[in-house]
């Protein structure tokens, strides 16, 4: 079929009907029915990893070959995390309660970060995907993602502003670290935390055992170059799994006329490549997480299909890359935005065409 497409988003003829027949169509397939055998044979997999990683901590004794299994540790948790944030999209379970309880306990218990700062932060995210004062996810915070954000630095951080692309992902290591502190600034905070002494207990019970078995094991230098390596990896690791997925594409503004189906697409980037499902966790299908932020990572390939061809039939754009092309997007957007530190901002053509 062929067509001719006078703007990226494509005609909008009839927008919430556009998104009930595609969602009818996954549904109907059978694509949003859950599958919780695979959930239980993965993270079976990765606990017999974690075990693994333990008995080589215990047989390996005092020796520096233990960074090797902090880096496999970060590793590790990070799968753990991406189970938590499925559990918490409703995709492992029917139910909602088993869902909470299961990613809150991965969450918290496992990962070490807050289940409640998690799904405040990221059920924003998921409603106004790169939408001004409305995602959190492109907020500033060592990195501006905004050119009028960029404009606002001076001095040493506006040198490092402009060229915050080639310093994003080595700032990444630290990453870790931010969540953790995040997470317990949440529980210990003013704001409304759901289940908030459960997670303290958690997170706290968590922490102090982590930190006395490295430390009882390890000599001290060796300790804190175990959790160094271990929480650089981990903040690397979920960064780097996170990024690819919207940073480079369209910047909406915040009042800004876009329906859900095409919100969700256009703002969206859906990394290819063999392995890359395991890699990120389901994230590299990012254009269906966010158009079925509850289906089960199984079926994210087959309704890739579905979504794909149907973006095509009605126009609307619908971005694929590699894994090392998504990053050398990100890196060129952000010294572009960059470019606007200490001066200013200037407009930004992308928020501009998607606007109407």
């Amino acid at each position: 079929m062929t067509f001719t497409k006078t703007r990226p988003g494509g005609a909008r003829a009839n927008p919430t009907t556009e998104y009930s027949a595609l969602l009818r169509t996954v549904r109907d397939a059978g694509l949003l029915r859950r599958t919780r055998g695979f959930y239980f044979l993965l993270f079976s997999l990765i606990t017999l990893a974690l075990g693994g990683a333990v008995v080589g901590f215990v047989l390996l004794g005092d020796t520096w070959y233990q960074l090797l299994i902090a880096g496999a540790l970060g590793i590790i948790l990070t799968q753990y995390a991406f189970l938590a944030h499925e559990a918490a999209h409703r995709q492992v379970f029917v139910s909602g309660r088993a869902n909470d309880v299961a990613g809150r306990a991965i969450a918290n218990l496992f990962v070490g970060i807050s289940y409640s700062w998690w799904m405040t932060k990221h059920s924003r995210h998921h409603a106004n995907p790169n939408v001004v004062g409305k995602d959190p996810d492109i907020e500033q915070d060592f990195v501006s993602f905004q050119e009028a954000d960029a404009a606002k630095t001076t001095g040493l951080y506006a040198w490092a502003t402009r060229r915050q692309g080639y310093l994003f992902f080595p700032m990444l290591a630290f990453e870790g670290i931010n969540l953790h502190l995040l997470g317990f600034r949440t529980v210990f905070g003013r704001g409304a935390v759901d289940k908030r002494w459960l997670e303290i207990t958690m997170l706290v019970t968590r922490i102090a055992a982590y930190l006395a078995v490295v430390f009882l094991f390890l000599p001290l230098g060796m300790a804190f170059a175990f959790l160094g390596v271990q929480l650089a990896v981990f903040g690397l690791y979920m960064g780097s799994s996170f990024a690819p997925n919207h940073k480079g594409m369209p910047i909406l503004p915040h009042d800004s006329k876009v329906d859900f189906l095409r919100r969700q697409v256009l703002t969206s980037r859906n990394v290819t490549g063999r392995g890359t499902t395991t890699l990120m966790g389901g994230l590299n299908y990012q254009v269906e997480h966010h158009l079925f932020p509850n289906m089960p990572r199984p079926h994210l390939a087959k309704a890739r299909e579905m979504a794909k061809e149907y973006c095509a039939s009605h126009g609307i754009l619908y971005t694929e890359t590699t894994l090392t092309q998504s990053y050398g997007i990100v890196i060129a957007y952000l010294n572009r935005v960059g470019l606007s530190a200490g001066g200013d901002p200037f407009d930004c053509p992308a928020a501009t065409q998607f606007g109407r």
